[in-house]
């Protein structure tokens, strides 16, 4: 091999091409293979050291080449150190940190470098399982159970307890099942309690979500009964829920108990609820005294909304003021822990601050925190309500002390709420002046504050007619707040009644659009286009508003009404009879059915409804003119008598009403009741001539001699009569060209009072009643049963829209049968409390 080493020349000759075709014989591969001390080393572990990392030459200090000749020589690193593999007095150093990459001391010394056991070839194929044994199939059974039992749950949360119940008693059968196996293959101890526990407790779960309660009870009993699980005690809470939904109060109580006595103090909060539900129950059994008990001790460990609101109820009930506004004064002070509306305002206008603000500001978190302030602002407000009028001589006074209260609170912005409820509480007690008063007290207030005030005043002064005062208010309660749909419906209200309907469909328009569930302007706009006679948008109003009020009286009608108004009776009659399956003692509803029957010459079906409506309100004289000019169609003039008489009765000044008794008495046949009669009409009217002339041909016919006393009366009144008409005609011949003038008004005005003249027109065709002195008592001319005129639904119906307050009427203005069928009721506008 050292003939192959060229050594470099020792002079220095300056040759530009020397040392080109020498090399360095430790890089010779071809002779590798001759070179038995290479081959040594190869064999030996120093051969099998991981490559040296080459370096630079002349950086480290020199040490001579190793090969297979110095193999006795020792083999030092560059700082001194023995080598690993070298040989030192025949002793070679132990291989010590070469173990992690691979090398065991135990590998033959001619294997090749294979850390990895790549060499090994592929890993064997796994065990197959097999699916038939015992082991194999308790786990899919488990398996299977647990997704029962999920499916149950998730069914439960959907809403389909009937699906989840069943899920449930699967699961249920089929562990019953794996015990059994579980039992045969393995011993009792390795059976899966946990499995067990959550089948058994949802299958009780759901037991209790069908309100089939034995069932659950007893599933809860197996649960409780057994000691191998673990805190199972405290599952006596659940049943003691049941047994407060069957409202079995002491056992409620007892199970309660029990559940608290095995719940660890530790867990504070679980004991809190259920000395919650112990109160609860309490009040409901009316041991109000042991609630209080149970209450103070939530109050003054860990205060919250629900018991303070309760200990407050519980001291209203026994009465004791002083306590109350104690338990108020608590109510005020528990904490929300919710933070400032302050946290949710940007402090600068850093973008990335402005952007985590934004997304905080409607998330989750957010919206719990408004619920429970707003749960918290509805318990004080109730509650303020509530002890106002018995904590004071006054309830104006209590609600004073509770105003200050809240004040002082955290809750200021009540304050403001609760005045207006005292505005409220004098309107409930009639006492107008005191709500006004203290209602103009917020003209002065915060923009939401001042709308509710003043719209509450337009409503007020609405009520009262004052419509000058009712606008000016509603105007006010726009001003402060344009978005408030109150105030623009009670603003449309005012418009209405000044008859500019356009512009009060207008402000019902955008009370609708900034509030599309405001029934009340929803209402109104329907009134607003039927008036306008816009009979198709006034039909779509009310048909939507059926959507949302699908039992609402007033609706109802209207729609029937407009359908009659488009001459389609079928359709109005179809809601009629929708109306009364709600009202079905409402006698306007009924005598309108009775009309449009009547219109469609159904008789019989209009008979039956006229006289539902007289027997549910018997005063009404349309009705019984109706049912009276029917029997005497029928010729049942004896049953016609009884309807008579009871509107003589409603009207004793109408003398038309008695005639009609007496001449039902005379087609009758009972000459002597109906003379009677005649006689005491006489006497009730002695300058009835038709009276007089049925006197002298009743007793002229039977023979009395005071046919010549009324004979002798009823000329003089005959007399008098032509006398009066002489000197009207005469009067109308001395002012023929005003007489001219009148006629032309008159004319131009009788579309106006049709409904008047055609009232008196019908009744004359109905009754007939009044002879002449040459006709027959018995007349056989057709009657014609006329139609009894329908007022849209007042008093009858309870307003589903609002509270009805009676409204005063206006005495300078003259009612006529028009003004009956056309007057609407506006929906009125109060805002809730």
């Amino acid at each position: 091999m050292m003939q192959n080493v060229h050594l470099a020349p020792e002079s220095d000759e300056d040759d530009l091409y020397s040392g080109y075709n020498d090399y360095n014989p430790t890089y010779d591969t071809e002779e590798l293979e001759n070179d038995t001390g290479f081959q040594q080393a190869v064999r030996t572990s120093h051969g099998r050291r991981p490559p040296v990392t080459a370096k630079i030459p002349s950086t480290a200090v020199t040490r001579p080449i190793a090969t297979g000749y110095g193999s006795k020589t020792s083999l030092m690193s560059s700082m001194g150190r023995l080598m690993t593999g070298a040989l030192q007095d025949g002793i070679s150093r132990p291989m010590t940190a070469v173990r992690a990459a691979g090398f065991t001391k135990a590998a033959l010394r001619g294997s090749a470098f294979d850390p990895l056991g790549q060499s090994r070839g592929p890993a064997p194929p796994l065990e197959t399982k097999n699916e038939n044994s015992p082991e194999e199939k308790i786990r899919q059974l488990e398996k299977k159970i647990n997704e029962l039992v999920e499916e149950s749950c998730i069914a439960n949360s959907c809403g389909d307890l009937k699906l989840a119940l069943e899920k449930a008693k699967d699961a249920g059968r089929k562990e019953r099942v794996l015990v059994r196996q579980r039992e045969q293959v393995t011993t009792p101890e390795n059976i899966n309690l946990d499995l067990t526990y959550s089948v058994l407790f949802n299958l009780a779960s759901q037991y209790s979500a069908n309100e089939m309660y034995a069932e659950a009870l007893n599933t809860y009993q197996v649960i409780v009964k057994n000691k191998m699980f673990s805190n199972s005690g405290r599952l006596k809470v659940n049943m003691g829920n049941i047994y407060l939904k069957q409202r079995n109060y002491s056992k409620a109580i007892k199970f309660y108990r029990m559940a608290l006595d095995q719940i660890p103090s530790v867990h504070k909060e679980m004991r809190i609820k259920i000395m919650q539900n112990i109160g609860v129950t309490f009040i409901k059994t009316g041991q109000y005294s042991d609630a209080i008990n149970s209450f103070e001790h939530i109050m003054s460990m860990a205060p919250n909304l629900k018991a303070g609101f309760n200990l407050i109820l519980s001291y209203f009930a026994i009465g004791d003021q002083e306590k109350m506004k104690k338990a108020f004064q608590k109510l005020i002070a528990v904490p929300l822990e919710i933070d400032d509306d302050d946290k949710y305002i940007s402090p600068s206008d850093d973008p990335h601050t402005n952007l985590v603000i934004e997304a905080i500001k409607n998330d989750h978190l957010r919206q719990m925190e408004r619920e429970r302030k707003a749960m918290a602002e509805k318990y004080i407000m109730t509650a303020a309500k509530l002890i106002a009028p018995v904590i004071e001589t006054s309830f104006a006074v209590g609600y004073d002390w509770c105003v200050e209260v809240v004040k002082a609170s955290q809750y200021v912005e009540l304050a403001n709420d609760l005045e207006i409820n005292k505005a409220i509480t004098y309107l409930r007690q009639k006492d107008f002046n005191q709500a006004v008063d203290t209602l103009k007290m917020f003209e002065k207030k915060d923009s939401r504050v001042k709308s509710a005030a003043a719209t509450n005043l337009s409503f007020l002064y609405y009520l009262e007619n004052e419509f000058a005062q009712a606008s000016s208010y509603a105007d006010l309660a726009v001003n402060s707040d344009r978005y408030n749909p109150s105030a623009l419906t009670n603003k449309g209200n005012t418009v209405f009644a000044n008859g500019d309907f356009e512009k009060a469909a207008e402000f019902y328009k955008e009370a609708l659009r900034n509030d599309s569930s405001c029934t009340e302007a929803l209402y109104n706009i329907g009134l607003t286009y039927k008036k306008l006679n816009r009979l198709d948008e006034a039909l779509e109003c009310f048909l939507k508003l059926h959507a949302i009020l699908r039992n609402s009286a007033q609706v109802l009608y209207q729609i029937a009404n407009i359908h009659e108004l488009m001459e389609d009776p079928n359709q109005a009659i179809e809601w009629l009879m929708q109306l009364i399956s709600v009202v079905p003692t409402d006698s306007k509803a009924l005598s309108k059915l009775g009309e449009l029957y009547d219109s469609e010459g159904d008789k019989s079906q209009a008979f039956q409804y006229y006289y539902e409506s007289y027997r549910y309100f018997p005063s009404n004289v349309e009705v019984i003119e109706w049912l009276g000019a029917y029997y005497i169609d029928t010729q049942f003039c004896e049953k016609a008598i009884q309807y008579f008489e009871r509107a003589s009765l409603i009207q004793p000044t109408q003398v038309k009403w008695q005639l009609m008794v007496a001449s039902c008495f005379r087609r009758s046949g009972n000459y002597q009741k109906a003379l009677d009669t005649y006689k005491n009409i006489h006497r009730k009217f002695p300058e009835n001539v038709d009276c007089l002339r049925f006197l002298v041909r009743l007793c002229t016919d039977i023979g009395l001699k005071e046919v010549q006393e009324y004979a002798t009366k009823l000329k003089r009144l005959e007399k008098m009569k032509e006398i009066r008409e002489q000197r009207i005609k005469s009067g109308r011949d001395g002012s023929g060209s005003s007489r001219g003038k009148r006629e032309g008004s008159a004319g131009s005005d009788s579309g106006q009072n049709s409904s008047a003249s055609s009232k008196g027109e019908r009744l004359s065709a109905k009754l007939r009643a009044l002879p002449g002195t040459n006709e027959p008592y018995e007349s056989s001319s057709n009657k014609k049963i006329g139609k009894c005129w329908y007022s849209p639904p007042n008093a009858s119906y309870v307003d589903p829209l609002g509270p009805q307050i009676e409204r005063p009427k206006t005495a300078a203005k003259k009612r006529t049968d028009e003004d009956d069928f056309a007057d609407e009721e506006l929906g009125d506008d109060l805002l809730p409390e």
